[in-house]
């Protein structure tokens, strides 16, 4: 979905919805898709039926489309390391060319490590409406995804810098057509924003599934990179006056808004996704 659409469905509280399989028949976990914890996730064990490599000890392979040409030294290898990338992120960016000109478009996720793609399955959620679908599935597209870690601040506007952990994946995506893996991808999408919202939910009904559609993009062209630390100094900067030093960014979420509507209380696991993003509780 793009950032201002949600299609699975409004909260029906107290309303015991079916949990949905994945398409080899074991059921998801509370655990958000893409965690970093062990490699292996609700989506990750489970998995939609491939034989792709455990992430934790997959490495990436970039390729010559997204090895880096610049910050080798800030590389990184280990596939697991993008898992935990992509469960800490809430959105990605998806570039593709539509008709006459390219697109950036920020879209909602799931991650499926043990997914039926290549390298495991990055699930992008749409509406069939949407311009850039048909284009997107004639060619390669590329999809970005950055969490900013602080403000790196130095002595010379050169070397002002921010530490942050980035990805690119380059791959041709399909259209996910089977019944099962649709449930599924939009279930660890749900599940992606709040680990188990989405057995708390009525089932999509058939016009919204019908308004839908998710791509799936394979993970085996992927990189990495990341940069932490403190600000790089020239020669002679020691001598120089001013404060120089690193400014921590992180995320924080506050205190759930209940609509006027709902009686409920907030769920547990709504408030432990709020300590999760405030860095208070453990994924």
């Amino acid at each position: 979905m793009t950032t201002q659409q949600l299609t699975p469905g409004p909260d029906a509280p107290g309303h015991d919805a079916p949990v949905h399989a994945a398409p080899d028949g074991s059921v998801p976990g509370p655990s958000t898709a893409g965690s970093a914890t062990a490699g292996s996730n609700a989506a990750g064990s489970a998995g939609a039926g491939s034989t792709a490599l455990d992430p934790s000890s997959a490495p990436l392979s970039p390729t010559d489309r997204t090895t880096p040409t610049r910050g080798r030294n800030r590389q990184v290898d280990e596939r697991d390391r993008l898992m935990g990338l992509l469960s800490d992120a809430l959105i990605v960016h998806l570039g593709v060319v539509a008709g006459a000109h390219p697109v950036v478009l920020p879209t909602a996720f799931g991650v499926d490590p043990a997914g039926p793609d290549d390298g495991g399955t990055l699930y992008l959620h749409g509406s069939v409406a949407a311009g850039w679908l048909a284009p997107a599935l004639e060619r390669d597209v590329c999809v970005t995804v950055t969490e900013l870690d602080g403000l790196v601040l130095a002595r010379t506007g050169f070397h002002h810098s921010m530490n942050y952990r980035s990805a690119v994946v380059i791959g041709r995506p399909r259209r996910v057509t089977d019944h099962e893996e649709r449930r599924w991808a939009l279930d660890l999408i749900v599940d992606h924003m709040v680990p188990g919202r989405a057995a708390t939910l009525r089932p999509a009904t058939r016009k919204e599934l019908a308004a839908t559609v998710v791509i799936a993009l394979p993970l085996a062209e992927a990189s990495m990179k990341q940069r932490a630390g403190g600000a790089t100094l020239e020669p002679g900067d020691l001598e120089l006056d001013g404060w120089a030093g690193v400014v921590p960014v992180s995320r924080t979420a506050s205190a759930p808004v209940t609509e006027d509507y709902v009686a409920d209380p907030v769920p547990e696991l709504v408030l432990r996704r709020v300590a999760e993003l405030s860095g208070d509780g453990e994924r």
